[in-house]
């Protein structure tokens, strides 16, 4: 017998109404998020099916959220108050932050600075060009009659880079280490800091008017001092902390702490040196090494395996000796696989969820929106130029995605009153189209490359 899905979420109605009512009104918990979170959850796991037809887990999830966040276009609105509850938007934040600190640890501070001056030059192109495109060419001829500091707004918007979308991508096709990664994670962190110098000169000149040379010189000092103060102290630190934790508890959950500890710890000082936290999270996990965790094992785990080699000898002995030593040694980003999988998809599907299909019907916004795009795919692809002797198409299309990075920024930019309505949704649109193309288009790209 066939259950058609509407049936389905006519029966979660009671539910939803019963776990709304047990909420006590001095209490801002709403249980329902329970409800909604795992229902996102597991419709993402579902939508890994994707993966059969040779596309990343991720283009699932986001799909998934674009069909969830446009159901009220049905008559359908289950799943509205889930774009605004506050426990999901966090969980999808944590999710996000947890997955830049696995990238973190899956790379190494070594390779980072091999590639660190194509990595710059990526990252400069990649601010420059997009920002005079959109502030002084695609701004003004697309809708004129604009206040400059608006057309100065659109072109910030077109700075931002999202690691979130490409990053997974890497990761999920096991290219991490390839010389593309390298240089697209090394260039998401300096744009992270040379589009936040941008957006704070424009949002400057459009609440207060201006600001002076010496404001644009702190932003700049305190954002590299926090990336460079954080890996030098963090790498040299780790060690020591990891030795005198484990003499309280050599257990992998104290391992598995201490790891948390440095990714939220990371990411809140990023927060405060003005940077996206998930800059902070990688970083942590780039100053982490194996080395940093030797002290720590599982004695029941060990110790049953030390007991299996009493009575062995030979090869057999040696192999499980050998598997002791690797326990012992097992890295960090093992432990943190099951938050990665429970809190990431959240996020993707969260973004999903954000593109609003109703506002495509409007002719005007979106040709707007799509010319818009396509300045800011071209203006990000050329940043692939100085990429050096790495495939340059997927450098420059893997600093395409603005994610939430450039809707922070648009929402930033309107709730101050400096973006009209309009213009607030053709940037609205751009961050979306550019987030939902990459996926399927650097996936191919990256297939391509890997033959």
């Amino acid at each position: 017998m066939k259950i058609s899905w509407s049936c389905i979420l006519l029966a979660l109605l009671p539910l939803d109404t019963a776990l709304a009512a047990s909420v006590d009104g001095s209490n801002p918990f709403d249980a329902r998020s329970f409800l909604f979170i795992a229902l996102l959850l597991i419709g993402a796991k579902i939508c890994s099916l994707i993966e059969k037809i040779g596309q990343p887990s991720i283009m699932g999830e986001l799909l998934l959220g674009l069909l969830l966040g446009n159901l009220p276009l049905l008559g359908i609105e289950f799943f509205e108050a889930a774009k605004t509850d506050p426990n999901i938007q966090f969980f999808a934040e944590l999710g996000v932050v947890i997955l830049l600190f696995q990238i973190g640890l899956e790379s190494h501070i070594g390779d980072m600075i091999k590639v660190g001056p194509r990595a710059l030059l990526v990252a400069l192109i990649g601010v420059n060009v997009p920002f005079v495109l959109g502030a002084f060419v695609a701004g003004p001829l697309l809708m004129p009659g604009l206040a400059s500091h608006v057309y100065l707004m659109i072109g910030g918007a077109l700075t931002a880079t999202s690691v979130a979308i490409a990053a997974s991508l890497f990761r999920d096709m096991k290219m991490l280490d390839s010389l593309e990664a390298r240089i697209i994670l090394g260039a998401a962190v300096f744009d992270d800091v040379l589009a936040l110098i941008a957006f704070s000169i424009v949002m400057a000149l459009g609440t207060v008017g201006g600001i002076s040379g010496g404001e644009i010189g702190q932003i700049f000092a305190e954002s590299f001092l926090f990336l460079f103060g954080a890996v030098f102290v963090g790498h040299y630190a780790a060690a020591p902390i990891g030795r005198g934790l484990s003499k309280i508890n050599s257990g992998v959950g104290m391992k598995f702490g201490l790891a948390v500890t440095f990714c939220l710890t990371f990411a809140y000082l990023a927060h405060r040196a003005g940077l996206s936290p998930i800059i902070g999270a990688f970083a942590a996990g780039l100053v982490l090494d194996k080395v940093h965790f030797r002290f720590f094992h599982d004695p029941e785990i060990v110790n049953d395996l030390k007991a299996c080699v009493r009575d062995e000898t030979g090869p057999v002995k040696a192999n499980i000796l050998n598997v002791v030593e690797q326990h012992a040694e097992k890295h960090v980003e093992d432990l943190m696989n099951p938050l990665y999988h429970f809190f990431t998809p959240l996020f993707f599907v969260l973004t999903g969820m954000s593109v609003r299909l109703d506002t495509l019907f409007d002719s005007q916004t979106l040709l707007t929106a799509l010319v818009l795009t396509a300045v800011a795919v071209v203006g990000k692809l050329v940043s692939g130029l100085g990429a050096g002797r790495a495939d340059k198409m997927i450098v420059g299309l893997g600093m395409v995605p603005r994610g939430e990075v450039g809707l922070v920024f648009a929402m930033t930019g309107f709730t101050a009153g400096i973006l009209p309505d309009q213009v607030f949704s053709v940037i609205v649109l751009m961050v979306i189209l550019t987030t939902l193309m990459t996926p399927p288009l650097l996936a191919i790209m990256l297939r391509k490359h890997a033959r």
